[in-house]
């Protein structure tokens, strides 16, 4: 199969990213991958999708670093939804928010595009239309969910942080990779109004209930298909354990990968989000998990798949490039009698 990865900026994978990796999987399993930049994205006078394209030559290559190396060197191409089979949407939206904002919107919106000259879209660029936000996560049920506000008003985030025991967790409604993120207590409360105005200047914030668990980081696990990612009896999921002093534990702030073991109220959560995920076609998703709860659901571009095949010694990507590859046989099947949306969970 063809299989195209919409991505922010080809300079910016890097070489340990899981969209890199998948990548790099699909091409040793005998597809041919390409990368999509989301601002070189075009929609041609013939009514198909298209882009500029890089991809590696027809070549062996025993490493991820030389196979990125080959994509970045490659000779641009341009292509159109004819040409390829897949399209994975793997660009994060958050990441062009305040630089280029004319980008956050534009892999939905191509990508809904694929699906109707044809090309099976993953995740579902319909469903992803209405989780451009964090507010996506206040559809799943509120037994999953930390108690939160989203406002920009700063009498009501007071109010909200003398209900909770005066700590409380501040971050963008947009945002990923844990910027703006901040834990406000007695210590640090006298710096609440310019904590807000900073969250605020691009949009709402959310104040939501800390959760003593945090100390320990979070927990990233991996669902695809509605289900826990696992192989050979391990789960993909990790602990992304906080730098010291930090809140934060994204990787990309500081978090270092641990080792955890799943549990049964882990898998408990991953049953209560399963029915939305799968209504809204989302094939593959980062639960990150605290104690509990769930602080977030990460849909369109879940990270952290290389770390967690490294902890565990099990390759993750080999199964999700054959799910793609069976639904792409799927589609073959039945052609338009089965949706997009469908064939994203199936």
């Amino acid at each position: 199969m063809v299989i195209a990865f919409i991505i922010n900026e080809l300079a910016k994978e890097v070489d340990s990213y899981t969209t890199v990796h998948l990548a790099y999987h699909a091409y040793r399993l005998g597809h041919e991958p390409l990368f999509l930049e989301v601002g070189k994205l075009s929609y041609d006078p013939d009514g198909q999708m298209g882009g500029t394209a890089y991809g590696p030559p027809k070549k062996t290559f025993k490493t991820v670093a030389t196979f990125m190396d080959a994509v970045r060197k490659s000779a641009p191409r341009h292509i159109t939804a004819t040409d390829i089979e897949v399209l994975m949407l793997r660009n994060d939206p958050s990441d062009d928010l305040v630089t280029r904002p004319w980008a956050v919107g534009a892999g939905i919106i191509f990508g809904q595009l694929a699906a109707r000259n044809g090309v099976l879209v993953l995740n579902d660029p319909f469903g992803l239309a209405g989780a451009t936000s964090k507010l996506y996560f206040q559809h799943f049920p509120a037994l999953v969910r930390p108690r939160t506000l989203i406002t920009r008003d700063l009498d009501q985030i007071k109010t909200f942080f003398a209900e909770q025991d005066e700590q409380i967790i501040l971050k963008p409604l947009q945002g990923s990779g844990g910027r703006n993120v901040f834990k406000v207590n007695d210590q640090n409360l006298g710096n609440l109004r310019q904590i807000v105005d900073a969250i605020g200047r691009d949009g709402y914030v959310i104040a939501q209930e800390y959760l003593p668990d945090a100390v320990q980081g979070d927990i990233r696990l991996f669902v695809m298909n509605g289900s826990a990612l696992q192989r050979d009896g391990h789960y993909a999921a990790f602990r992304r354990v906080t730098a010291k002093g930090d809140v934060r534990s994204n990787i990309k702030a500081g978090g270092t990968p641990a080792a955890v073991k799943v549990t049964p109220a882990m898998r408990h959560l991953v049953e209560a989000v399963r029915p939305k995920l799968l209504t809204d076609g989302m094939f593959l998703a980062g639960l990150d998990i605290v104690g509990d709860k769930l602080m977030e659901i990460n849909v369109f571009s879940p990270g952290g798949l290389h770390n967690i095949s490294k902890l565990e010694g099990v390759d993750f990507f080999e199964p999700v490039i054959e799910a793609i590859d069976r639904k792409l046989w799927y589609k073959k099947l039945y052609g338009e009698k089965v949706t997009n949306e469908e064939l994203a969970v199936r």
